[in-house]
């Protein structure tokens, strides 16, 4: 495997992701992903005239998606 062989799909040391990557591993639309941003519910920072999401953001994100849709005990 060389180098052109790894991409950001499977660079999982990427700690800034583009929101096309953000939305492949949260297996979302990159539309959709836009609108988590937009609203907030999805964390993001600038970079120069860039938008990128926080790798952890992304996991922080399905982590509050699982607590909102616990069943009540």
């Amino acid at each position: 495997m060389n180098d052109r062989d790894l991409d950001s799909r499977e660079d999982r040391t990427l700690v800034l992701l583009k929101v096309e990557e953000a939305a492949r591993r949260l297996q979302i639309g990159r539309t959709l992903c836009y609108r988590y941003i937009r609203t907030g519910e999805l964390e993001s920072v600038p970079v120069g005239r860039l938008r990128r999401v926080p790798a952890d953001a992304v996991i922080e994100f399905a982590a509050q998606l699982r607590r909102a849709h616990r069943p009540a005990a």
